[in-house]
């Protein structure tokens, strides 16, 4: 099923995959808002990550539909791990960024992802708080409510906006020195954390976006979207993309320029 039964040997069309996480993003839209509006009830996990009604309603959503429409496939999500062993590997996280939803702030999202063969073929990533998504898939384009998009041309860090998410997990570690020059040689930084910053990249209003740690979950949907407007999207080493691995995404044109300033410093993937 899907666009991988093309015979060509040109890479596959996702129209249908894309179609249906589109639609999956609108049911979880309409789960997340109702829930942000009463107020989220939250628990701890394990390891003491919040978790929401919200992300287990909507994760639980999302399986049933995808095991309906690709039973073939596999399904990593934040919330209920792993399933089936496929060359075709769906990841969500329901919500992303629980600790905004929770704290009432509208930056949250959910978030699917299609990796096939090693490689993110389909990106969505919707933030009904501030009524913006954005899409991608290999054979379709990237948009943004419904308007291609793609990276900025900025070509030098100096002229570059640099992004980065939670500071706890820099400072204090070997990275806070050559972080904090590569950010004192921007033009300007923010920390928009979380699929936002990836979505800012994508839709060319910054260039970087740099986290010291990721789930593989936190960034597959978003690394899609990157990658076909045109942006690069590594470990700080250049190296491919790992769970709880570090996070560099770019308009490309900075890409190696940021590598370069990481690595002198000494600075590795993790």
């Amino acid at each position: 099923m899907g666009g991988d039964g093309m015979n060509s040997g040109a890479r596959p069309s996702y129209e249908e995959e894309l179609s249906l996480a589109l639609a999956l993003c609108d049911r979880a839209d309409q789960l997340s808002t109702a829930s942000f509006e009463r107020g989220p009830v939250v628990t701890f996990k394990p390891d003491g990550t919040p978790v929401t009604e919200a992300d287990v309603a909507i994760e639980t959503m999302i399986r049933e539909a995808l095991e309906d429409s690709f039973p073939e496939d596999a399904i990593l999500g934040e919330e209920f791990g792993s399933q089936g062993d496929s060359p075709r590997q769906w990841i969500v996280d329901p919500i992303d960024g629980t600790k905004n939803f929770a704290a009432g702030i509208p930056l949250w999202s959910t978030l699917i992802g299609l990796r096939v063969e090693g490689r993110f073929t389909l990106g969505a990533m919707s933030v009904p708080g501030v009524r913006e998504r954005l899409w991608a898939a290999e054979g379709v384009g990237a948009f943004q409510n419904g308007t291609p998009l793609s990276v900025s041309e900025t070509g030098e860090i100096p002229a570059a906006m640099v992004l980065f998410g939670d500071l706890e997990g820099i400072l204090g570690t070997p990275e806070e020195a050559p972080f904090g020059r590569l950010v004192k040689g921007a033009r300007r930084s923010r920390g928009f954390g979380d699929s936002w910053g990836y979505g800012l990249v994508a839709s060319g209003r910054a260039e970087a976006m740099i986290e010291p740690w990721a789930a593989i979950w936190d960034v597959a949907g978003p690394a899609a979207i990157v990658e076909i407007a045109g942006g690069r999207i590594t470990q700080f080493d250049g190296s491919p993309l790992e769970h709880g691995g570090s996070v560099l995404a770019t308009n490309g044109y900075v890409h190696d320029a940021c590598i370069q300033e990481l690595r002198s410093q000494g600075v590795n993937a993790r």
